[in-house]
């Protein structure tokens, strides 16, 4: 075999943050502080703030390889631990501040943390846990509502007295830059390691034109937590292309994002559904009070996004929306909802099912979807299998060596994702394996009732999970919030279903609820539905 002759460069993050100074130094990096103000810097300032924060680091003692852990909201300082800590050899440790304190203690003593960042609004959620984790060495306190108390480090401070260059190492692409856990809704949290390597081919293939299309003349707003799997990447991507971006702070409220993404003219966001249902509500409410006429894209992922929701943002408001699916095994995007050249002939209805399919694979992400007695199965839009996908960014193996059973003999990973595949290979989650719903031996999609209520006007959101019954063993219930002043009644709920599902798929009971409970990365928590609705169905037989 003849070898090529090209240069071995390495694929690391240091390129990046080198490449933002030298070609876009001057563009602008917004924050957002706690009390609304806005933060406003330069790229320029990122390096050299990064180069100071690595010396800082470097004088604590972190070595190549030691863990650095942050506690912090989306903000200029976490993006300079984006960069600086992977650069200078070691790994950040993203934690999820939305976790209880006995499972932020679990993960911290799990990736045996060394140093932790965190912002002062965050220390007593930190106090909560901080006895619990033995390696922490030191802990450096973000100002970003008042001075770091006495006895702790202040991360401004620290940075001040640093020089404001950095001899950054010669990096292998294949050393680890990023831990990320996943939600743990299965049992303890497990980590990911994400090498250089794969998010720099994360980065190139998102921003690809047909991918998430992100360029210099960008606004991003990355309002998906930067602690929750890298914020779908999108920090890395604005600073690969040099595109402005815009870090929202501790304010996600409709109203604020709404206000954000007017007043900077943001053209690129990214954030899950619920956040996504609020602003339309909003929007609905008051379609003239916030100019988004630069809003190019709106990136929805995280868990599949009602078509109601996609068909309402441009039927309504102009506005794009583009559905992706990842997975924090995945660094975290595996698959974009763009349409192909063939659906400029299709009907308005079979775009939208096109735009709120999870869509076919980035390239160099393979996909196949396989029974449950493990046969692989052929594509085909009625066939449902579980999805497993490879690629260069999806995880081997997790840290810590756990979940073997998540990944194949013949080297895929297992999502735990419900799939049809079509014929032009869009992938569609009709559940997750933990949440299908199997009464009386047949599936029933609860990702697919759940879209359908949502289209109701009636229905904010709604969640449709697996009740025990005395007879099938499980059927569907329904758990609903109503729209403010809106009604809606069980009888008018089914008979809006059964235009679209057979009988014995629509739902025994419908709960109305203020609220639905959700996961650390705001997902429905059904976990927590059947703990309290589950005998729903079994308490009414026995009345």
């Amino acid at each position: 075999m003849l070898p090529g002759r090209m240069m071995d460069f390495p694929l690391t993050l240091t390129h990046f943050l080198e490449r933002a100074r030298t070609f876009f130094g001057r563009t602008e990096l917004t924050s957002r502080r706690p009390d609304k103000s806005l933060h406003r810097s330069t790229y320029a300032d990122l390096h050299r703030r990064a180069c100071q924060l690595a010396h800082a680091l470097r004088r604590l003692g972190v070595k190549p390889g030691d863990r650095v852990a942050s506690l912090c909201w989306n903000h200029h300082q976490h993006l300079e631990l984006y960069f600086a800590v992977p650069s200078m050899g070691a790994v950040l440790h993203t934690l999820n501040l939305r976790l209880h304190p006995n499972d932020l203690g679990y993960i911290a003593r799990h990736a045996e943390d060394r140093v932790l960042v965190v912002d002062r609004s965050l220390l007593p959620l930190f106090e909560k846990f901080a006895g619990s984790v033995s390696s922490l060495q030191h802990v450096i306190v973000v100002p970003d509502d008042g001075p770091a108390p006495c006895g702790r480090l202040d991360y401004e401070q620290l940075l001040a007295a640093e020089p404001d260059s950095y001899d950054f190492p010669s990096l292998d692409e294949r050393t680890a830059a990023m831990l990320c856990y996943t939600s743990g809704t299965t049992g303890n949290p497990k980590g990911v390691l994400y090498s250089h390597r794969s998010i720099v081919l994360h980065t190139l293939a998102s921003c690809m034109v047909d991918v998430l299309g992100i360029r210099e003349a960008d606004v991003v707003l990355p309002v998906v937590p930067m602690f929750h799997a890298a914020a779908w990447g999108l920090p890395f991507d604005a600073v690969a292309t040099g595109a402005k971006i815009v870090l929202p702070g501790p304010h996600l409220d409709p109203a604020s994002l709404l206000e954000l993404m007017a007043h900077e003219r943001v053209t690129v966001a990214g954030g899950v559904p619920t956040i996504w249902l609020g602003i339309l509500a909003m929007l609905d409410q008051e379609p003239k009070r916030w100019d988004l006429s630069a809003m190019r894209s709106m990136l929805i992922g995280g868990s599949a996004a009602p078509a109601s929701l996609i068909d309402g943002f441009l039927r309504r408001h102009g506005l794009e929306v583009t559905h992706a699916w990842g997975m924090t095994e995945m660094n975290p995007i595996g698959t974009i909802a763009r349409l192909k050249g063939h659906h400029a002939g299709v009907n308005d209805t079979a775009r939208l099912a096109v735009r709120a399919s999870q869509g076919f694979p980035l390239p160099f992400v393979e996909e196949r979807h396989v029974s449950d007695t493990g046969q692989v199965l052929p594509w085909d839009a009625q066939t449902m299998g579980e999805l497993e996908v490879r690629g260069p960014w999806v995880a081997s193996s997790y840290y810590g060596d756990e979940g073997k059973d998540r990944f194949t003999p013949d080297g895929w990973f297992k999502t735990g994702d419900v799939v049809t595949i079509d014929a032009d290979g869009y992938v569609r989650i009709t559940d997750r394996s933990k949440d299908v719903i199997k009464s009386g031996g047949e599936w029933i999609s609860s990702v697919a009732l759940e879209n359908a209520l949502m289209a109701h006007p009636a229905v904010l959101e709604a969640a449709v999970f697996a009740g025990r019954h005395p007879k099938w063993d499980e059927r569907p219930l329904a758990a609903v919030v109503l729209k403010p002043g809106q009604s809606a009644t069980k009888e008018e709920l089914t008979t809006h279903l059964e235009k679209n599902f057979v009988q014995w798929w629509l739902p025994d009971a419908y709960l109305f609820i203020p609220q639905i409970p959700r996961t650390s990365t705001g997902k429905f928590l059904k976990t927590k539905l059947r703990e309290d609705f589950g005998d729903h169905l079994m308490k009414q037989a026995q009345e």
